[in-house]
């Protein structure tokens, strides 16, 4: 009995982690507001690339009435102590029936200005913190002094790190991540398991097709994943804005055969997000898609 248990734990650990969801690239679904509305979510080089203070709360709830289904809370804060240096530190929580994911990371970015003209920079970007994995014991049923859980929640909290590089201007915008650095440069059995992201790289070009208090910009992007134990995914959307950056539709379609979209408003200082993304092919005949909600508020301008 003792053996089968432990197997039955081993199976769900595994299939947890499958289908966790990571807003920081590590893994194969990242929260939908990094590719537009919170860059620095998925890339520390975003880090004070903007004047002021720039503070972010995410949600995301799989649509399920399942209990246990996934759900990752996200809180990203990012200030410019120089012109061209940033400071920032991001955080997630993420649970998936008994298994929780805390991961804390403190950024610095250096922006090294290019050709003499405002908003050309080359972004450098370093994230290290730490990262917790347990199994949550008081919500077992059945035996919870099982020693299979206490050995797995008795595992040290790890050093990690991102390094991430961004080219930015008024419009064209090209970024690159290696991110789970430690998954990257020493075999860990617990660490380097399947669908974590070895590499990240996207690119975009805003375009403003009208100015004004009525302005419309359009923003195609298109991003690569390179993922362990997986195909490698491409995603490709783009982001409307209209009334000057008020108002916002974005839409992505992902080469594992989901889609995202959503809306958001932008107040002064105030943004509001809410973006859905469908279940992956893979996944779609067992659960639904997600919902999230993104909150920003910019302060210290």
């Amino acid at each position: 009995m003792n053996m089968k248990r432990r197997y039955n734990l081993a199976v769900l650990i595994l299939m947890m982690a499958i289908t966790s969801q990571s807003p920081s690239f590590g893994q194969a679904n990242p929260m939908g507001a990094l590719y537009f509305q919170n860059q620095f979510l998925g890339n520390p080089a975003y880090a004070g690339l903007h004047q002021g203070l720039d503070l972010n709360l995410g949600i995301r709830r799989q649509w399920s009435n399942i209990p246990g289904s996934p759900t990752l809370q996200t809180a990203t804060a990012d200030y410019a102590i120089t012109p061209k240096a940033g400071v920032g530190i991001n955080v997630y929580n993420d649970r998936s029936g008994l298994f929780k994911r805390t991961r804390t990371m403190a950024s610095y970015a250096y922006h090294l200005p290019l050709s003499g003209e405002e908003g050309h920079n080359l972004s450098f970007g370093l994230a290290l913190g730490v990262m917790s994995e347990r199994l949550s014991s008081e919500d077992i049923k059945g035996d919870q002094g099982d020693i299979s859980v206490q050995n797995f929640n008795q595992r040290e909290t790890y050093m990690d790190g991102d390094f991430g590089m961004a080219y930015t201007s008024k419009g064209f915008n090209l970024q690159g991540v290696l991110p789970n650095m430690k998954a990257f440069f020493k075999k860990d059995n617990f660490i380097n398991s399947i669908d974590l992201v070895n590499f990240y790289t996207a690119a975009s070009y805003k375009f403003n097709l009208s100015g004004g208090s009525n302005g419309i910009g359009l923003e195609p992007k298109v991003v690569y994943h390179d993922i362990k134990g997986f195909d490698n995914i491409v995603d490709a959307g783009i982001n409307l804005t209209l009334a000057d950056n008020k108002l916002n539709f974005l839409g992505m379609y992902h080469s594992s055969k989901s889609t995202t979209f959503g809306m958001g408003l932008n107040y002064g200082t105030f943004g509001f997000q809410g973006i859905y993304t469908s279940a992956t092919s893979a996944l779609s005949n067992y659960t639904n898609g997600n919902f999230e909600i993104s909150l920003k508020l910019k302060v210290l301008r």
